[in-house]
């Protein structure tokens, strides 16, 4: 049976999808923007800022579950910009310990809002 997860401590649904979806042990997220869940906007600065706000998000999502950051085990990285690249990766390694999750990371023209970084997870337990 699959349940919607859904917190105020991380942005609202901007469309309609749900925060994330647990069934049978898996957790999925949908993508996460640094956007500040208190006023909607994105953070200030740029996508190092952006990309800590990212995780902040997730993790909440992940506490309202009942998962942590080492359930974790595929992630999926959307820039705005590839020369962003080492910015994001910076941020992204240190959210994590021991091993890293499995991981894509691609460049798109346009994020929603014009957003830096957009991430999603996908979490086992």
């Amino acid at each position: 049976m699959k349940n919607v997860i859904a917190t105020e401590k991380a942005p609202q649904a901007i469309g309609p999808y749900s925060q994330a979806i647990a069934c049978n042990g898996l957790l999925i997220t949908s993508g996460q923007l640094g956007l500040d869940p208190a006023t909607g906007d994105f953070v200030p600065g740029g996508v190092k800022e952006q990309t800590e706000q990212v995780f902040k998000n997730i993790k909440a999502i992940l506490d309202e579950a009942g998962y942590s950051m080492d359930n974790i085990i595929k992630t999926t990285c959307f820039l705005a910009d590839m020369n962003d690249f080492a910015a994001m990766n910076e941020v992204y390694a240190k959210h994590f310990s021991g091993a890293f999750p499995a991981r894509s990371a691609v460049a798109v023209k346009t994020l929603p809002k014009n957003g830096l970084v957009e991430i999603e997870v996908i979490c086992c337990k």
